[in-house]
């Protein structure tokens, strides 16, 4: 029994312990502590000392692990676990956190660990004056209508201050303005609503804008405003009638005016704006049918013009009624009376009816041809209908009078050319004797047909073209052009070449042209060395009846190109390859003459002179090569180290744009003496021989070159002379050759001997077109008496 009396004391007296510990931390956790600040303080502001305010031991205060409990972002606050001191963690803008709310409060919970204490600390945000109160627009723009009565009030849109309490908005101020009052009506919890109240009546035509400035101004110290424009435009309302600009209206106008001309321009004015201030015209009501017949009122201008027949005889004066209206919804009409005195004149100008009439006329049309019939009449009498006809001056034609009275003939006066002038324009003046004379006149368009009497003309002649060698065969290669002045098929031209018997003939064969157009086309690829110019005849036709034609000169110089590769002439082996073989003793002396490479171009000028260059040797310093005249000789004397044999690639390379080449190889052999001496001997006899022949026949090639190098330039000053197209000089390339040979290699080829002659231009570009190039064909030395002759290719 008293066990169980312990038991039950126990059980209670752990009950008791238990309740002291929630009682004691339920207060620990209801304590709190409140602070105030104000907003926009810097960060690490002194708050309040937290460990202080709430009986905290500061020396407890890390181990414990004090801290503020916050949601995720970073709090507001922190605490020094050091000192227990409240700082400011970042600086706070109170209308961000607490908006337009009188009161605002941070309320932080904070936390010591071991054992668990929990503490409320409420922080108090004190507002600042840090805005200005704001409109929602800057501008605003209200529209009145000028009939508002006074007391009319218009709502306006309250500026807004995200400050609170005494700093929002307090009070509206309106700029001064005698037609408008502000009124502010308070709505609570900081509303102000302010109203723009008219005290006067507006008048647009005496002030069509109000502009206006409203200033919200709020209770800080010193205060802070914000401002916003009010333009009041003053709608209009139809209160002003139309106003004549005249107190009368009086005009003249002469019997028989023109329909459409202007009578008198009536102008009234309105003051209003908008369709109420827009003003429409029209005639009275009481105007008569007459006077709609006879004239018109446009609506918008106000310009009375005629409308038909005015005649003094059938009224001398009209008197009109006419309104002016405005468009408003309440029509403001005016009334105004316009006199309009008809002045008498010979109103009846003479008529003029071409009755008879060629529209064309052939331009060989003899003098005296009738090209019309013309009469004329005038409805008045006596010298009022007496009418006189005349045309003007510098005209091919002529006015006479027939035998009928009023009746007349326009005939030509001389012959008409087309082409001059294809028409001209008549006019015919028919003038009365009244007092004043009236006249009238009418013009006539006369049209020259064309006939076929002018030949086709070509722009140019003769023609001169220059062409390059190697063409495109079947591409156009020049044109020609004719024109003729006739016109329709009389002007259409068609083109052939005129073939003609002899050699002409056979280059024109190889020619064909474009009918319609004149273009040229060569059916064959010309070459230069072979034909270096050329001539045909281009016939233009009409296709009049009878066809008209006309006919030109072309002349053609083809220009060479490089398009032949230089040729090795020596040396050549059997095989036909560019490679020869040149045995020399070893005891010759420096400049000893190895051999001499010989090579030719069909080319001229430029692309026909050959340079010779070593592109490959075994040894740089026994050997060297002219490179004009291919010579090899031994630069230094031969050694017992130097080899035997050596190999010499000679590069011969025009000078064209695009050089062309070849190549040629020399073995040189060195021999003793002994065994090169029968060789040399063999050698030297038939080329002393062979030189003494070439030497005759030199001389006789160069007096005949020379000769006809003279003939030449005689034959080209006289072409120079007797043309206007400088086609001559063109042709000669190079004008600095001075008619000598710089050198000359000859060589065999069958039964025939050749001449190559350079470097800088051929001979036979000058003394003969068709020869080959540079390349002078010798008689053979076993016939003497043949002559001197050139190769044609």
């Amino acid at each position: 029994m008293e066990q169980r009396e312990c038991q039950t004391w126990r059980e209670r007296r752990k009950w008791i312990i238990y309740m002291m510990v929630l009682v004691t931390l339920w207060t620990r956790a209801s304590g709190q502590v409140r602070y105030s600040i104000a907003e926009e303080v810097k960060e690490g502001t002194v708050v309040g000392n937290i460990a202080k305010d709430l009986g905290l031991d500061k020396s407890t205060l890390k181990e414990r692990g004090y801290r503020i409990v916050y949601s995720s972002t970073e709090p507001p606050f922190r605490v020094n676990q050091d000192d227990g001191i409240l700082y400011v963690n970042r600086k706070i803008d109170r209308e961000e956190v607490c908006d337009r709310s009188k009161v605002c409060v941070i309320d932080l919970k904070t936390v010591l660990e071991n054992p668990l204490e929990v503490h409320y600390v409420a922080v108090e945000i004190l507002d600042i004056n840090d805005h200005a109160p704001s409109f929602p627009e800057s501008t605003k723009m209200l529209e009145i209508f000028e009939s508002a009565l006074p007391g009319a009030r218009f709502q306006l849109q309250a500026a807004r201050d995200a400050d609170s309490g005494s700093l929002s908005v307090q009070q509206y101020k309106l700029s001064h303005n005698e037609h408008f009052r502000l009124e502010v009506k308070d709505r609570g919890e900081d509303r102000k609503t302010p109203s723009l109240v008219l005290q006067k009546t507006l008048d647009r035509e005496t002030i069509k804008t109000h502009v206006l400035l409203l200033t919200a101004t709020d209770g800080g110290k010193p205060p802070k405003s914000g401002n916003m424009t009010i333009t009041v435009d003053v709608s209009d309302v139809n209160d002003n009638p139309p106003v004549f600009t005249q107190d009368s209206y009086h005009v003249d106008l002469k019997e028989n005016s023109p329909f459409g001309t202007t009578v008198i321009y009536v102008n009234a004015t309105d003051m209003d704006e908008g369709s109420n201030g827009e003003i429409v015209y029209s005639f009275g009501n009481d105007v008569d049918t007459r006077v709609h017949k006879r004239f018109d009122l446009n609506p918008v201008t106000g310009v009375i013009t005629v409308a038909g027949a005015i005649d003094f005889e059938e009224s001398g004066r009209y008197e009109i009624d006419i309104q002016a209206s405005d468009k408003g919804a309440a029509t403001l009409t005016t009334d105004k009376t316009v006199i309009i005195n008809i002045v008498d004149v010979n109103d009846n100008a003479p008529e003029i009816e071409v009755t008879s009439f060629s529209r064309a006329l052939p331009e060989d049309s003899k003098p005296g041809t009738t090209v019309a019939l013309i009469s004329v009449k005038d409805s008045d009498s006596g010298l009022n209908g007496k009418v006189m006809c005349h045309i003007g001056q510098g005209l091919p034609f002529l006015l006479t009078p027939s035998l009928q009275n009023n009746m007349y003939s326009l005939v030509t006066k001389s012959l008409l050319d087309r082409e001059q002038q294809s028409q001209y324009n008549v006019t015919i003046v028919a003038k009365d004797a009244g007092e004043p004379s009236l006249s009238s006149d009418k013009t006539i368009k006369i049209v020259v047909s064309d006939v076929n009497d002018n030949n086709p003309e070509f722009s140019q002649n003769p023609y001169t073209f220059y062409i390059t060698e190697n063409n495109k065969p079947g591409a156009p290669i020049l044109s020609v052009t004719a024109r003729d002045d006739d016109e329709g098929s009389n002007a259409l031209i068609s083109y052939l070449i005129l073939r003609e018997r002899g050699r002409e003939n056979l280059v024109s064969s190889f020619l064909n042209i474009n009918s319609d157009n004149g273009d040229i086309l060569a059916l064959k690829s010309f070459d230069f060395e072979t034909l270096k110019t050329f001539q045909f005849h281009v016939v233009a036709s009409d296709s009049g009846t009878p066809s008209l034609s006309s006919n030109v000169t072309v002349h053609v110089f083809i220009l060479d190109q490089n398009d032949n590769t230089p040729v090795i002439l020596y040396p050549l082996s059997s095989n036909g390859s560019a490679e020869g073989v040149e045995e020399i003793p070893r005891n010759v002396n420096a400049g000893h003459l190895v051999t001499k490479v010989r090579a030719y171009d069909a080319d001229i000028g430029y692309n026909g002179w050959l340079l010779f260059s070593l592109q490959e040797v075994t040894d740089h310093s026994l050997f060297g090569l002219d490179r004009y005249t291919g010579q090899i000789r031994t630069l230094r004397s031969f050694t017992e180290t130097d080899e035997a044999e050596h190999k010499l690639v000679i590069l011969v390379k025009d000078n064209g744009n695009v050089s062309l080449s070849a190549t040629a190889t020399v073995i040189v052999k060195l021999v003793e003496p002994k065994e090169a001496f029968a060789a040399s001997d063999v050698k030297s006899s038939a080329k002393a021989d062979e030189e003494n022949n070439v030497t005759f026949y030199l001389m006789i090639t160069l007096g005949s070159v020379s000769a006809l190098f003279l003939i030449s330039i005689i034959v080209l000053v006289a072409m120079q002379c007797s043309k206007s197209t400088d086609y001559t000089s063109k042709y000669l390339q190079d004008t600095n050759y001075d008619g000598t040979l710089c050198h000359s290699i000859q060589y065999r080829s069958g039964d025939k001997r050749y001449m190559l002659v350079g470097p800088r231009m051929s001979i036979g570009s000058t003394i003969v077109p068709g020869s080959h190039a540079n390349t002078l064909v010798l008689p053979d030395r076993r016939r003497t008496s043949e002559q001197v002759r050139l190769f044609n290719s």
